[in-house]
């Protein structure tokens, strides 16, 4: 029971697959976090131009 023990502390068989989805999930959540930051930016560029072209025939006060 003894050296079972020993054995499985000693084994590494797995970590490197817990290593890459530690890796994937940062990678996913910094992916997540820069498409909403970017979509809003995106919106927000939208707006302002179609604000714009909504005062193109309109007179200036």
């Amino acid at each position: 029971m003894k050296t079972f023990v020993i054995r499985f502390i000693r084994d590494e068989q797995g970590q490197d697959l817990v290593e890459y989805a530690l890796i994937v999930a940062a990678v996913g959540l910094a992916l997540i976090t820069t498409v909403n930051q970017l979509s809003a930016g995106i919106v927000s560029l939208y707006q302002s131009i179609t604000g714009d072209l909504a005062s193109i025939g309109t007179p200036a006060t």
